[in-house]
């Protein structure tokens, strides 16, 4: 399917496209292979009873389909067996707290992990699978901690800003001196300069965001230096840095809520900056929020003299020549849909699994990927 919506239809029999598949095939294909191999799985349980791996692999086969009942019943029946070696006892207990916790019983799935792990000791599975239980349960420092065993200090930054955001109201001094552990902890972490650059410019500390911002773009990797920036953008309306997330593109409720500042903190940074184009681009919308558009038009520019194909310039470009061509009313409200459906586009993808979000995100909500984010500098493909 294109951007803009449209598919081929064929009256009659629906027929797949040479060299294309109906978009619901694969998952319907998908759903048929699983029941298939439960129904395999259980002829080969009934034909040897003992093979506890079958079980277990029949188990996961139930929850992924969401029959979690199935899932927990066939993990009990493997724990209460007797004689049941302590390897495959430790498996069952953790395949059961995963199991809880895809059904939402998040005490249950923590007792279940605790009791793997008395068996099985500090694997990196069960560690994982703790530190994302405590996270979910809103326990940032033992998330923190979880991730500081396992030695993975983009997730222990991450969480330690979390924890930072969340005692920063009621005990600034401890919220900062948080804050501050998790660029030790992780120098490149995305979220701790964010949240250092949007901390010091609503409290006024202009000098100190910007300096705030130059340290950042030069502290993380290349490949997410525009993520300060759109979480930054992000952060001048109405939702909270780690809150649904608006972009560039999105009318603020109230207006253009940017103060006039905020281009005098960052722009003298991104002109300082080598050529970019994402970074020439977000300064254009920096300068769209607070009303100045011609010099926004420059910037755009800027954008397609560093890549001709970069399609949200092109975009925004066209969006402000409209006011200027003198175009019919019909017309105008046409270009306006499209403007706006354009704008709808997702921006972000996972250069890990190719998941597309239109929203800014720190780990990939399919693959778990830490950092994983790019833009999409290209609307087909």
């Amino acid at each position: 399917m294109s951007w803009l919506g449209f598919r081929p239809w064929k009256f009659g029999p629906k027929l797949p496209l040479p060299g294309a598949e109906s978009a619901a095939l694969p998952q319907a294909r998908t759903e048929v292979d699983t029941r298939a191999a439960i129904d395999e799985l259980s002829q080969a349980i009934r034909n040897n009873p003992e093979a506890v791996e079958i079980y277990l692999a029949l188990g996961n086969l139930y929850r992924s389909q969401g029959e979690i009942e199935r899932a927990v019943q066939i993990r009990n029946n493997l724990i209460t067996r007797p004689g049941l070696a302590p390897e495959f006892k430790g498996k069952a207990w953790f395949e059961l707290g995963r199991d809880f916790r895809r059904g939402g019983f998040l005490d249950r799935a923590l007792s279940a992990f605790e009791e793997a792990r008395a068996i099985s000791g500090d694997t990196p599975a069960i560690l994982t699978a703790l530190a994302k239980l405590a996270a979910d349960s809103g326990e940032f420092q033992h998330a923190a901690d979880l991730y500081d065993s396992l030695h993975l200090p983009v997730a222990q930054a991450h969480y330690l800003v979390r924890l930072a955001a969340e005692t920063m109201e009621k005990n600034p001094a401890l919220g900062a001196k948080t804050l501050k552990k998790a660029l030790r902890v992780y120098p490149g972490s995305v979220e701790a300069w964010l949240q250092a650059l949007i901390l010091d410019f609503r409290s006024g500390k202009d000098a100190e965001a910007s300096d705030t911002l130059r340290q950042a773009l030069s502290a993380v990797a290349p490949a997410l230096v525009f993520t300060i920036l759109e979480g930054f953008l992000q952060s001048l309306g109405p939702p909270a840095p780690f809150g649904p997330a608006l972009g560039p593109g999105t009318v603020f409720p109230n207006g253009p809520q940017a103060d006039p500042r905020v281009c005098a903190l960052v722009l003298p940074v991104l002109t300082d900056r080598p050529a970019d184009v994402l970074l020439t681009y977000y300064g254009a919308w920096f300068l769209l929020l607070v009303g100045r558009g011609p010099e926004a038009r420059v910037w755009l520019q800027r954008c397609l003299t560093l890549q001709p194909d970069f399609w949200p310039a092109r975009l925004e470009l066209l969006a402000l020549a409209e006011d200027e061509e003198g175009l019919s009313p019909p017309f105008q409200t046409q270009l306006d849909f499209f403007i706006d459906k354009a704008r709808q586009v997702k921006r972000f993808v996972c250069g890990a699994c190719g998941l597309r979000r239109e929203t800014l995100f720190f780990v990939c909500p399919r693959c778990q990927s830490w950092h994983s984010i790019t833009f999409r500098v290209k609307m087909f493909g």
